[in-house]
């Protein structure tokens, strides 16, 4: 009897170590469920990002047109009448809520 329990004793701690492991490496701060939380904040931070960079560009592109080197007329039009709350008696003008984006 003594014999069976130790010929057991071994294959049980390497099956208790193996079991260990293999939990850590599913399971574990650094496993296979965690890589995969950490894929999907990147995919979201990536696309966050995208949208930033576009915000970027588009007020860079207005900022560009405002320097006096490179005076873009409607952009100096556009920004004169958003300021002065103005209209040209020619413009459509159409109403929007404050939920609403102007540009």
């Amino acid at each position: 009897m003594a014999d069976t329990i130790k010929g057991w004793i071994a294959p049980v701690v390497f099956l208790a170590i193996t079991a260990f492991f293999g939990w850590g490496a599913a399971q574990g701060q650094h496993g296979l469920l965690a890589y995969s939380k950490r894929e999907a904040l990147l995919k979201q931070a990536l696309s966050d990002q995208a949208a930033a960079q576009a915000e970027h560009d588009d007020w860079v592109r207005r900022i560009y047109g405002l320097q006096s080197s490179h005076l873009d007329r409607d952009a100096l039009d556009e920004r004169a009448r958003a300021q002065l709350n103005l209209a040209d008696p020619t413009d459509i003008v159409v109403p929007f809520t404050g939920k609403d984006r102007l540009f």
